[in-house]
């Protein structure tokens, strides 16, 4: 029986687009190399360091101004990093919303401070009272830990205090559900564009 739900966020709750990420480095800084760093689920290079928290996020902003165009300046790169992040379904905001009336809801993402912060101003702009909904957000660079380990799962699953058989997970990473599965829990890959509650719906 799952007595939990943790959603991962960008790609689950929260939709992506790398090509409009891509432009806005271009466009905006004038850094080419990102293409190098993205991914849909595991970024790499300083990215990835950072989500992983072995550098910080000033760290990455100086490391990408290095190589982008004269005069671009920290609050640039932000700029430029909200392009991966398009907006939310609103058919999510009312599953949210319902969900923790009747479960403890929880967030586990690999992610970096400049992202959940847009994260968090994205769930306004669609009216979701995400401090209300999630009992915790579990961040990669905070715990310094990466999906799909399995102790960044050993770790959330302490905090949330249930055995790892009543956890659900969801993610869209299929290599992400496969750690969650190895280490217990519930777990399910979401497609990105399609109908979250029904993801879920036989688990529940």
């Amino acid at each position: 029986m799952v007595k939990a739900i943790v959603f991962d966020l960008g790609g689950v709750l929260i939709d992506l687009d790398l090509g409009r990420c891509i432009r806005a480095f271009r466009e905006i800084l004038g850094y080419e190399r990102i293409t190098e760093l993205l991914d849909p689920c595991h970024q790499k290079g300083i990215y990835g360091d950072m989500e992983a928290g072995l550098i910080s996020e000033d760290t990455f902003r100086a490391e990408v101004l290095r190589e982008s165009r004269p005069g671009c300046v920290p609050s640039d790169v932000d700029r430029a990093m909200a392009g991966l992040l398009t907006g939310m379904d609103p058919a999510k905001v009312t599953l949210l919303v319902s969900l923790a009336q009747r479960y403890p809801v929880y967030g586990l993402s690999n992610n970096n401070e400049i992202s959940v912060k847009r994260m968090h101003e994205i769930y306004e702009e669609n009216g979701l009272p995400w401090r209300q909904v999630f009992r915790k957000e579990f961040i990669s660079s905070r715990m310094k830990l990466l999906k799909p380990s399995p102790e960044i799962f050993a770790r959330a699953q302490a905090e949330i205090g249930l055995p790892a058989g009543e956890i659900l997970f969801v993610d869209d990473s299929q290599r992400n559900v496969d750690a969650a599965v190895a280490s217990g829990w519930q777990a399910v890959r979401y497609e990105p564009g399609t109908d979250l509650a029904a993801c879920i719906a036989d688990f529940l």
